[in-house]
C-alpha cells in the first residue's frame, strides 16, 4: 500500500488521510489549543473514499500519522455489461474491470476520471 508518514498538524480539509487502515476524505479539521497538562489536541473527522464510512480521529498535533498516495487517472470506457465495464488507462493502455456506479451513466468511449490506490478503484 503506498502511503507515507506525515504530523498531524500539517493535515487540511480535503486531503487523504489513514484512519482504520481505510483511505479517507477530510471533512473536517479542528484544533483544541494546549491545556495547563497536555498538548494541543486536533480532532479530524473523515469519510471514506471508497466506502463511504464516516470516521473521526482525535490525536495530538504533533502525532505521526499515515497518508495514503493516491492517483488521479484517466479512463475511457471500451464496453459495459450490466453493472460491470471494461475501461482502459489512457496511460499504459491496460484495460481494468470495474463496476458501474449507481448514480452514473455510462456508455462505451466515454472518458472518465477515476480514483486508484492498490487494487481500489473508484470513478470519480
Amino acid at each position: 500500500m503506498a502511503k507515507q508518514q506525515q504530523e498531524v498538524r500539517d493535515l487540511q480539509e480535503g486531503s487523504y488521510v489513514m484512519i482504520d487502515d481505510a483511505a479517507c476524505k477530510i471533512n473536517s479539521y479542528s484544533t483544541a489549543k494546549p491545556g495547563k497538562h497536555g498538548s494541543a489536541k486536533a480532532r479530524v473527522e473523515a469519510e471514506g473514499v471508497f466506502d463511504g464510512k464516516k470516521r473521526s480521529l482525535s490525536q495530538p498535533v504533533d502525532a505521526k500519522i499515515w497518508v495514503p498516495i493516491i492517483e488521479r487517472k484517466q479512463g475511457q470506457v471500451v464496453s459495459v455489461d450490466g453493472s460491470d465495464m471494461q475501461v482502459m488507462d489512457l496511460e499504459t493502455y491496460e484495460t481494468i474491470t470495474m463496476r458501474v456506479p449507481e448514480d452514473q451513466d455510462v456508455s462505451p468511449d466515454d472518458n472518465i476520471e477515476y480514483l486508484e490506490m492498490d487494487d481500489q478503484r473508484k470513478i470519480v
